[in-house]
């Protein structure tokens, strides 16, 4: 059984494709609850978004982890974000979140949180993957765990996300437009911004279990923009299934990536002296972040692709904001994970301290332009570990003088090799791009 099952992501798959399926999520709480129950009297929250068969799962996981004797919170459809803070705010011993985020209906997972509102530990983890091993067994009908719902989530959520911003902040005079992806984040997000004082429009918040992410939310942005420019909004907002990530749009229609939300927050938080070290961003991050944080002496680091990765280099180091371009943003002056009601809030505020507009505000973040080539390799020895690729790659780094990056690197689901070059001029970044493609192709040959 794969490992994946239990990361910071969480189990993700189609349903038929892979087996997370009742019987699956049957067995799965069981363990889970076995595994919790470990710790001593446990408590479990469970939450998911707004797609389908996450009814189904709810209800197969329910009965595992009361047949191992666990008690059971319903939060009913919650941003992941949310089930993380509910559970340090319940004194949960663990956090369940049902949910494929960003990815459409057909396709449901799992993501685990522990009573701190972050990932679970390994021995944990390792326990509940062995314990999947093993037959079931219920305990003493004495022993069975019981199942309670909590009706106030929302209002708690919302209140924890109004929270984030200083008392008495008020976006009045700000016309927003909101996508919420017929997800997570329907019920929420609206009440926050609105409770804030913005003048609110809100798109994509009629769930029906078949429509989340389809074209609407992060990963579609274009009915967004449209709405932004209908409407002469100030700037658009769109989240993802599950609310763990967002985007934005600028009054132009302009779409703003998590580079650029990062940047401004990151901005803010230094220039009002509360930045603690630096930023941490991803392999992915555009070379424009990294510059325009050198230029003003705020360290950056890369990790590798994923929030997972994002999340362990923070705690590593002790920082406080970091983020992918997708759109998940972390910050760990308020909370324990990506956040997306969150992170819109800080760019809010950043905003309204500068008295700035979305599109000016980060024209300080110039872009640094990218060339993306795949190469096709029929297997084998991998061609980036060839002399002459080695060679090339670190004869560009230095023709680029800090001022652009390579990354060469494998697919992990096609025989792909991704040249990706970045610099300052686009036609010198395109010729190397070309050139180290080229060179990939014939050692590959």
């Amino acid at each position: 059984m794969s490992k994946k099952y239990f990361g910071t992501d969480g189990i993700r798959g189609r349903v038929g494709e892979y087996p997370i399926t009742p019987d699956f999520m049957l067995k799965l709480g069981w363990a889970a609850g076995m595994a919790f129950r470990k710790m001593g009297a446990c408590k479990v929250l469970v939450g998911k978004d707004t797609r389908i068969s996450g009814y189904m799962f709810e209800s197969a996981l329910e009965a595992g982890l009361t047949s191992a004797g666990a008690d059971v919170m319903l939060l009913g459809p919650m941003p992941t974000p949310a089930i993380a803070y509910l559970s340090r705010t319940f004194q949960a011993e663990a956090g369940i979140v049902i949910s494929a985020s960003h990815n459409p209906h057909d396709d449901n997972g799992i993501k685990f949180f522990s009573g701190k509102g972050t990932k679970l530990p390994d021995e944990l983890e390792l326990m509940i993957e062995e314990l999947l091993d093993t037959p079931m067994t219920v305990v003493e009908s004495s022993k069975i765990g019981k199942v309670s719902r909590i009706n106030d989530a929302s209002g708690r959520y919302i209140e924890f996300c109004k929270s984030s911003v200083p008392t008495g902040s008020n976006f009045a005079g700000l016309k927003i437009v909101i996508d919420c992806a017929h997800g997570a984040t329907y019920k929420v997000a609206p009440s926050v911004f609105r409770e804030l004082g913005a003048e609110v429009v809100v798109l994509s918040a009629q769930p029906n279990g078949l429509n989340i992410n389809d074209n609407c939310g992060s990963t579609h942005m274009g009915p967004l923009q449209a709405a932004v420019l209908a409407e002469h909004a100030d700037l658009g907002i769109a989240f993802d299934g599950d609310g763990d990530r967002v985007l934005m749009v600028d009054h132009t229609g302009a779409i703003v990536d998590g580079d650029d939300l990062l940047f401004i927050i990151a901005r803010d938080l230094h220039e009002r002296g509360k930045l603690q070290g630096g930023v941490v961003g991803t392999l992915m991050s555009n070379l424009g972040l990294e510059l325009a944080l050198a230029d003003l002496s705020i360290p950056f680091v890369r990790a590798n692709v994923g929030d997972r990765y994002v999340i362990a280099e923070l705690q590593e180091r002790n920082w406080l904001v970091g983020g992918e371009n997708s759109g998940h943003v972390v910050c760990f002056n308020h909370t324990t994970t990506g956040d997306a009601i969150i992170a819109a809030l800080q760019v809010l505020m950043a905003l309204k301290s500068r008295n700035e507009g979305l599109a000016q505000t980060r024209q300080a973040l110039r872009k640094c332009p990218q060339v993306l080539i795949n190469v096709r390799f029929g297997g084998g020895e991998s061609p980036l570990e060839h002399p002459a690729v080695k060679e090339a790659s670190a004869r560009v780094i230095q023709a680029m003088a800090g001022r652009g990056r390579v990354l060469l690197r494998k697919s992990g689901t096609e025989p792909l090799v991704r040249v990706m070059v970045e610099g300052e001029d686009e036609n010198q970044v395109r010729g190397y791009a070309e050139e180290l493609a080229k060179l990939v192709t014939e050692v590959s040959a």
